[in-house]
């Protein structure tokens, strides 16, 4: 099998706790607030689902069907699945993976623009930033008033974190602009004018 991607993992750590159908896990994902972290269509849970069964990590229980509504297919973790799962999540906490965030690279290419724009461009981030965040605390502080475990939504206090540094970044670099710290040749092909950030 391919590496366990992250929606695997999700699918078979919901499984862990109690065998269930996918249209139960993509409910889940969404109570938990996962579904912010993770892209979950409907398309790509089936298929996770059609993958993990195949690689045996998991498998089906039962058959169910309520009224009208279609058949539903229950799953179960394997123990093999339980293995993969945990062997995957230690490497994802414990290593360094390469990732390309879109934001840096505009920092890296933010001078092609002239200095007014690129701050009007900042400041609206500024604006979309601390509403994610506002919207994540609020996100966050509802699972805890239902109930959920905090070790369920620690994510959540990494996406907070990750918010307010972006936020606290972005801002800086607009007062950087403001006060004259960052020297501005847009358009230039050297790297004089770029940040150190």
């Amino acid at each position: 099998m391919r590496t366990l991607t992250i929606l695997g993992l999700a699918v078979l750590r919901l499984l862990s706790q109690q065998p269930q159908h996918p249209y139960e896990v993509r409910q889940r994902l969404r109570e938990q607030g996962l579904d912010h972290l993770i892209k979950v269509t409907h398309g790509a849970l089936y298929h996770t689902f059609d993958v993990l069964t195949k690689a045996a990590l998991i498998e089906m229980v039962e058959t169910t069907r309520e009224g009208k509504r279609p058949e539903r297919t229950v799953y179960a973790i394997t123990d093999e699945g339980l293995e993969v799962a945990l062997e995957r999540l230690r490497e994802l906490l414990s290593t360094l993976q390469p990732e390309y965030p879109t934001y840096c690279a505009a920092l890296a290419f933010m001078s092609l623009l002239p200095k007014q724009d690129a701050v009007a461009q900042l400041e609206q981030r500024a604006v979309l930033l601390e509403a994610a965040l506002a919207s994540a605390t609020t996100g966050s502080d509802a699972l805890v008033k239902r109930g959920v475990a905090a070790i369920d939504i620690v994510e959540i206090r990494h996406l907070q974190a990750h918010l307010r540094a972006d936020l606290d970044l972005t801002r800086a670099i607009v007062e950087d602009i403001h006060e004259g710290r960052l020297e501005w040749r847009s358009g230039e092909q050297s790297n004089e004018g770029k940040t150190d950030g």
